[in-house]
């Protein structure tokens, strides 16, 4: 009889094995299975690659993760790209920060795809300068930047060209060609345009003195640039002389020894930011915010300082390093876009762009 009952007990055992009977944990085990423990203390961001992707990894998470344990997971991509993933995610995010250019915070606030940011959920916002913020509430900003020109110091003296000291200066057939400009799909572009309109008495509202230079701008240019990561290279194997870059980038090629530097034209630069934005449904919130909070920190934004961004927090200066490349006077004239109408018109000028500029390269080069 108690071998029957042994075996039974045998039995019944592995009958408790098969269906799924709970493993038991070791002392101090977490679960693993999603939204457990261990995967509260994590928390996805996803931004643009290159120097803010480097920034966010090798400089940024670490002293995160260092002071709170929260773990940050990057995801690069550009701002576009991300706005729609986070779309398609609505109902489920698996991403908790998204990192946007102005134009694509309007879009992700527009379609309820983000929280609303302020000081009672983000207390360093108390600090934040105003001229980097793209939409009130929308998103934090935190790699503070400039859209500018950027000439080869060296080239403009050994050519004897002058100075650029309107963004009507940029159209010229003295540089034979050797400019690098990006097309309207890139904030540089779009910006370049708008600045163009401005210089010749047109403005957001009335875009057309900016597309008739603009012909002219693209008559002296042997291409428009797609993508603006095919602008480094031409500027770092001396094919481009002269573009318009974020002052990041500017400031980047400056610090690896190419003799370039930013022009603050009479009409002014554009100031803004990428900023970071907290998805709307996140199961993250909390974590998130804590590191959006630190983002715009003075700890936070003086490590991003370091990494050639204007920093966005009062008392945060930039580093003397960048200062010949970058820096800007207080008396140098800067402004704030106007982000919402930006948004708006957008697609009205990219039209006109590629009907009326497009068509117009390399026509007046000899």
């Amino acid at each position: 009889m108690k071998k029957i009952i042994t075996a039974l007990s045998i039995f019944m055992l592995l009958c408790l094995a098969a269906c799924g009977a709970p493993t038991p944990q070791k002392s101090g085990e977490q679960a693993s299975s999603e939204g457990g423990d261990s995967d509260s203390k994590s928390i996805t961001v996803a931004g643009n690659g290159g120097v803010i992707e480097q920034t966010i990894r090798d400089v940024i998470a670490p002293k995160f993760e260092e002071e709170t344990g929260i773990k940050v997971n990057y995801i690069p991509g550009l701002s576009g790209e991300i706005l729609s993933k986070v779309e398609l995610q609505k109902n489920a995010p698996h991403i908790d920060i998204a990192f946007f250019v102005p134009t694509d915070v309007y879009r992700a606030n527009e379609k309820d795809l983000t929280e609303t940011l302020s000081e009672e959920n983000v207390p360093n916002f108390s600090n934040v300068i105003d001229d980097f913020v793209s939409v009130e509430g929308a998103g934090a900003p935190v790699f503070g930047l400039a859209i500018a020109p950027a000439y080869n110091t060296e080239s403009f003296e050994k050519n004897g060209w002058g100075p650029i000291e309107s963004w009507n200066d940029l159209v010229s057939g003295d540089y034979e060609g050797k400019t690098a400009f990006v097309d309207i799909t890139n904030d540089w572009g779009f910006n370049t345009l708008n600045a163009l309109a401005m210089a010749n008495g047109g403005s957001t509202d009335n875009v057309d003195p900016g597309i008739e230079k603009a012909k002219e701008l693209a008559g002296y240019s042997t291409t428009f640039y797609k993508n603006s990561t095919q602008v480094m290279p031409a500027i770092q194997q001396g094919a481009a002389d002269l573009s318009v870059l974020g002052s990041y980038v500017i400031s980047d090629l400056a610090e690896s020894g190419i003799p370039i530097k930013m022009a603050i034209p009479k009409e002014g630069v554009p100031l803004q930011a990428f900023s970071a934005t907290l998805v709307k449904n996140t199961p993250k919130e909390e974590q998130a915010l804590q590191f959006i909070d630190y983002l715009v920190s003075e700890e936070a934004q003086s490590l991003i300082a370091e990494e050639g961004f204007y920093p966005i927090t009062e008392g945060v200066e930039l580093p003397e390093k960048y200062q010949e490349s970058i820096g800007i006077a207080e008396d140098d004239p800067t402004f704030k876009p106007d982000v919402p109408q930006f948004a708006e018109i957008r697609a009205e000028w990219s039209d006109r762009w590629n009907k009326e500029v497009v068509p117009e390269i390399g026509k007046l080069l000899e």
